[in-house]
């Protein structure tokens, strides 16, 4: 069983989280704080970034954290973003792609792809790739990936990405969340053909307590939870990111989620991916269509 416990020191080493005030993200930064790294927290809202800076920092740890403004639905915000913290820093160790939106009205980006979509995976892609210079120059450096269960009932609609036809809070949420299996398998692959040191490894933290059910209702979250069951606290949740960012066992170009209930519960372990997470056709075509409405093309 491997727990937070399991992480060795991280002195010297900095990781950028993406939503990292809040649930999942949260205990992620708040387990690498106290293994000794530093930590970029990557936030849309600084008020609430700040007072989570403050919490972490009250607890025992020896790591240090840094701030910053990050909007993933707005692509040049994303991009001056990365510009600021490469002036910065001269290193990044671990990149944490963690940051999403779950099942909000119908709403769009700043650059007009369906909200879900565009922030979960798009905007992801887009920081990952302006970031890749500097990590393809740290050794080792990992890149994580951080999808969902829903990914098992996602299908790539190309042709409604900007919700063209319709929206359906549920579908495009599942679809945004494969996606991101997707991308960080394909990126593995592109890594590895072009020789360069970073890994690419996904992540699912199973069934949560987190603030990304507060678009449901009462009865659609009574209902979610006498699916999937009982959910976990989202310290528990955060460990197969965290086995994915640190644990030298993590495979490269995997998945790793809960080794229970069908992956809703449990401790960290490598999870099988259905066939749709790992379709090189459609995994190629979400690839050519990211690089080309973004412009962002690596590694």
């Amino acid at each position: 069983m491997w727990t937070n416990k399991n992480i060795n020191n991280q002195s010297g080493r900095t990781f950028l989280v993406t939503g990292a005030n809040s649930g999942i993200g949260y205990e992620t930064t708040k387990a690498l704080y106290q293994a000794g790294a530093h930590i970029i927290m990557a936030c849309r809202d600084l008020d609430r970034a700040e007072e989570a800076a403050k919490s972490i920092s009250s607890a025992a740890g020896t790591g240090s954290l840094e701030i910053a403004q990050l909007n993933l639905s707005n692509l040049g915000d994303i991009k001056d973003f990365a510009d600021q913290i490469i002036k910065k820093h001269h290193k990044i160790d671990v990149l944490i792609n963690n940051a999403g939106v779950m099942i909000p009205p119908a709403s769009k980006t700043d650059d007009g792809f369906e909200l879900q979509f565009g922030v979960n995976f798009i905007g992801h892609y887009a920081l990952t790739g302006y970031l890749y210079p500097l990590l393809k120059q740290t050794p080792h450096s990992r890149i994580v990936t951080v999808s969902s269960m829903a990914y098992l009932r996602g299908e790539i609609d190309f042709d409604n990405l900007k919700s063209e036809r319709d929206y359906e809070p549920m579908r495009e949420y599942a679809q945004s969340k494969l996606a991101n299996i997707l991308f960080s398998l394909e990126l593995q692959r592109r890594i590895e053909a072009v020789g360069d040191n970073v890994v690419s490894i996904a992540a699912q933290p199973g069934a949560n307590k987190t603030e990304l059910s507060r678009h449901m209702s009462d009865v659609d979250y009574q209902a979610a939870v006498s699916r999937v069951g009982e959910l976990m606290e989202p310290w528990q949740g955060a460990l197969p990111s965290l086995y994915a960012a640190v644990a030298a066992e993590a495979i490269p170009g995997k998945l790793y989620g809960p080794d229970q209930d069908g992956g809703y519960r449990g401790y960290p372990a490598e999870s099988p991916i259905t066939p749709n997470g790992t379709d090189l056709a459609v995994a190629k075509q979400l690839w050519d269509y990211a690089a080309e409405v973004t412009g962002v093309e690596f590694p």
